[in-house]
């Protein structure tokens, strides 16, 4: 009998699920701690290449690390195949509320962050 692909999902690749997760006041330091190391790997890229190289760069090891994530979790090809479209669909929306949350941050301290700027 073939298991059902959510549980599958719940079981073996997010230890976490989104109900599970504490909300943003509940973050524990080492989270931002990895986040902002990985930032400085990046920025550490920029004198050579350019913001938008360093940030598809980024996003594509981002990609390829969730992969495997996904892959740890299930005992074979088969299985992550069909857990594929809710990984991709999880991971995807979890990228949207970041980047939601990280550009209202930047509007509402935008000066702060990017010093004056003129017109």
């Amino acid at each position: 009998m073939q298991e059902d692909k959510t549980l599958i999902l719940r079981r073996f690749i997010f230890p976490t699920l989104p109900e599970e997760r504490p909300v943003a006041n509940d973050t524990d330091q080492d989270f931002y701690n990895r986040a902002d190391a990985v930032i400085e790997l990046a920025n550490s890229h920029i004198a050579d290449s350019s913001r938008g190289k360093a940030s598809a760069s980024l996003m594509y090891a981002n990609s390829r690390f969730s992969a495997w994530v996904s892959a740890c979790g299930c005992r074979n090809a088969q299985e992550l195949a069909a857990a594929k479209q809710q990984a991709v669909d999880y991971f995807v929306e979890e990228f949207r509320l970041m980047m939601e949350e990280n550009l209202t941050d930047y509007i509402e301290n935008f000066e702060l962050y990017m010093g004056a700027k003129q017109d």
